[in-house]
């Protein structure tokens, strides 16, 4: 989208899509034409009106430190939903990790293990590896979030 004004009604603005172009210009003009048609502009321009006489409105260009405020806000974002993904990581499999833990406790007994159990045994370190390495991020990264989320609360005014 580009905008247009004059500088004779540096209070109107013009929006075209597209960017700054010839064929631009000429919508811009017509959608002022039709403002005069319509009688919600006064007719000042009994000098004529060309396209080139239309001046492009600039967006505000936002400054080094708000763009550094949204940048951390981006970041923050990241690391929240990071920390989102790990958790859901971590429940989705600590049932299962804790069950395989209560095996493990068997190990250190005297009392026999059936096949089935030093199977299942087996068969979830691979779970309680899994579980453990992302508790373990789950942790660190909930303690990088505290950071985020005091960005986040700034951001919102909170």
């Amino acid at each position: 989208m580009v905008q247009y004004t004059l500088a004779q009604s540096p209070e109107l603005v013009l929006t075209v899509s597209g960017k700054d172009s010839r064929k631009a210009r000429e919508k811009a003009l017509d959608q002022l034409m039709a403002l005069i048609d319509e009688g919600e502009l006064a007719n000042a321009l009994a000098d004529g009106f060309s396209a080139e006489q239309l001046v492009e409105v600039q967006p505000p260009t936002t400054s080094e430190s708000v763009q550094q405020q949204e940048d951390s806000v981006v970041e923050a974002i990241q690391v929240l939903n990071q920390l989102a993904t790990l958790k859901v990581k971590v429940q989705s499999s600590r049932d299962e990790a804790l069950q395989v833990r209560e095996l493990v406790d068997l190990l250190f007994t005297d009392d026999p293990m059936s096949d089935e159990q030093l199977t299942a045994l087996k068969d979830g370190f691979k779970v309680m590896k899994s579980f453990a390495q992302s508790n373990l991020r789950f942790k660190e990264a909930r303690a990088q979030a505290e950071e985020a989320r005091q960005v986040l609360d700034e951001a919102l005014g909170s």
